[in-house]
């Protein structure tokens, strides 16, 4: 069976001849569309339920019912979540280079369920926990804390969701939009829907995960809330499978990570021999569809020959020799990790939603009536103003300044990016506030304020995920080499896994530096407030050298293309193209 060899294809590879699950060149009326698509999308929407319903409430239950320290539980989670983020990158590997989507995806989820199943098991078996603690132990920090060998099934299962999950997020909206052709009017034309509908089931199954599961977490039992997350997760698996039919398939064709190391590998094994006296000279120099640039000249060596009596047999080999193709490409990589290092300490901000914030709702008023609002649902407002952002970017944000700035465009990639920055350190600034006044009327007054007032961190986190994540995404993709734009996802995720692990290396920096002062389980004893102010501190650095990188990158030459339909004054460059439509064209996350 042709799935067996790894059903999936490199993302830009849209015009591969699709085939069916026994490898026959596909009919149109029996496979892909939004039927199997839909079927795709009910993974994804597990997939969201499941980290989601994880990720925004676990800190509380290891600081509330494993009496786990503050600064460790958030780093479980940052760890957590940052291993997510960058197995993505081995599954996006695994997928182009052998497998394929399809059986990637499939055993990814699969892999998911077993996760969210053993972690349904860890905090349901009594043995897994220490004993209870009540009020008056909690604040004078005489909770005995959970032991090693009681964390061994927790750490199993986390991990065991990080890997399938990492797998997952890499390759099922590239699954999803293989399900289209793009060759055919009618279809490409349907294709962009379906990228809205996959940003929709991924805000669907977040806010479902914050509102639902969280509840049922916190007020009915853990092992409640995660056997639900399993279940959805083994009735996605049996959905994805079923549709086997149905879907379309591309051959692998291998990843460019694959390229990247081996243009490596073999300029530092050339690393002694003498430059040529003329590029020209070099492998490839005359088909090589990339300008040659002098930047980064150490690379060229990888396309030196070794032996000028045996060229023939020694460009073929990638092994041996690489082409100047390769090598500007991985010059064209390099030339973004500038961009890409000042991206990271936005999702270290990011990650505090997840972890502190979620801490100081606990210990904030959080009852509207009758009603208990869980510590973890109060991430809603985080969601809720991502969407709003994301739907107003495009009506309302992009227009106006295609009228301020006469630029077709209206806000470039790294203006995008440079406003999520700014925005996310007048959300620490926030932060920092009111933590300071939560502290204070706790300690003088006895009192606790409204959880409600975490809003505006909330808030203005999530207004600048909605800038940065649509700015790295479309700078990425259109940066990137042409025969290379899986690259751009590999990239986009390893912002966000190295924003997480910052994180956790600033959380032990910080409570090692500070002797536990700054960071404590019971918020009102610490000074998490200064954590903040260090954050907005650390964002306002990371702006300015993001200014300085921004002033100093000069973007890819744009080549113009003719939407289908379209008279001459259509003509608009690759730039122009909005992220959602390169998302599109290139059917990618």
């Amino acid at each position: 069976m042709v799935l067996a060899a790894g059903l999936g294809g490199e993302d830009g590879a849209h015009n591969d001849l699709a085939v069916d699950f026994r490898g026959i060149p596909v009919d149109k009326s029996r496979t892909g569309g939004w039927l199997a698509a839909g079927l795709i999308l009910v993974t994804e929407l597990s997939e969201r339920i499941c980290v989601m319903g994880i990720s925004m409430n676990l800190v509380t239950y290891l600081v509330g019912v494993l009496h786990i320290s503050s600064a460790k539980s958030a780093n479980m989670v940052t760890n957590f979540m940052g291993t997510l983020n960058l197995l993505g990158l081995f599954g996006g590997f695994l997928a182009d280079a052998k497998l394929g989507r399809y059986l990637t995806v499939a055993i990814f989820a699969i892999i998911t369920a077993l996760g969210v199943s053993l972690l349904t098991a860890a905090t349901t078996i009594p043995s897994m926990r220490p004993p209870p603690c009540d009020d008056y132990r909690k604040q004078n920090h005489q909770c005995i804390e959970v032991k090693g060998n009681q964390l061994v099934l927790l750490y199993a299962a986390l991990y065991t969701v990080a890997l399938g999950g990492g797998g997952i997020k890499s390759n099922v909206s590239g699954f999803g939009s293989d399900q289209f052709d793009q060759t055919d009017p009618k279809e490409e034309k349907t294709m962009i829907f379906f990228f809205n509908r996959f940003y929709f089931c991924i805000s669907m199954g977040s806010l479902f995960a914050v509102i639902v599961l969280v509840y049922v977490q916190d007020n009915v039992g853990r092992g409640w809330g995660y056997g639900i997350s399993a279940g959805t997760m083994v009735i996605a698996v049996a959905v994805l499978i079923c549709g086997t039919p149905r879907y379309r398939f591309k051959k692998p064709r291998g990843s460019p990570l694959t390229i990247i190391w081996r243009v490596s590998l073999l300029a530092w094994k050339k690393r002694r021999h003498p430059y040529p006296s003329h590029p020209s000279l070099l492998n490839g120099y005359d088909s090589a569809t990339v300008p040659y640039s002098e930047k980064l000249k150490c690379l060229d060596k990888a396309a030196i020959m070794d032996d000028p009596t045996s060229i023939g047999a020694q460009k073929n080999d990638p092994w041996i020799v690489s082409t100047v193709m390769e090598v500007g490409e991985v010059k064209m990589v390099l030339k973004l990790i500038p961009i890409w290092s000042t991206c990271i300490l936005f999702w270290t901000v990011y990650s505090q939603m997840t972890t502190f914030t979620i801490e100081q709702a606990t210990f904030m008023d959080r009852k509207v009536g009758s009603l208990v609002i869980p510590s973890g649902s109060y991430s809603t407002f985080l969601f809720i103003t991502i969407l709003l952002f994301t739907s107003l970017n495009e009506r309302l944000f992009v227009p106006l300044a295609r009228k301020l700035t006469h630029n077709a465009q209206g806000l470039t990639s790294l203006q995008r990016i440079g406003a999520g920055l700014f925005l996310s350190i007048l959300a620490m600034v926030a932060a920092a506030s009111i933590e300071k006044e939560r502290r204070e009327t706790a300690i003088q007054q006895s009192t606790k304020i409204s959880a409600f007032w975490l809003v505006p961190q909330y808030f203005l986190v999530g207004a600048g995920e909605a800038f940065v994540y649509v700015g790295q995404l479309e700078f990425f993709i259109r940066e990137a080499p042409a025969r290379m734009k899986s690259m751009s996802t590999g990239l986009f995720l390893s912002t966000i896994s190295m924003g997480f692990f910052v994180s956790s290396l600033l959380v032990s920096l910080v409570d090692k530096a500070t002797k536990k002062i700054w960071l404590r389980s019971n918020l009102n004893k610490g000074r998490l407030n200064n954590f903040y102010w260090l954050l907005a501190v650390l964002g306002g650095l990371n702006f300015f050298v993001f200014l300085a990188f921004a002033r100093g990158h000069q973007y890819k030459v744009q080549h113009y293309i003719k939407p289908k339909n379209c008279s001459e004054k259509g003509f608009k460059p690759v730039g122009d193209l909005t992220a959602l439509e390169m998302v599109k064209e290139e059917g990618m996350i």
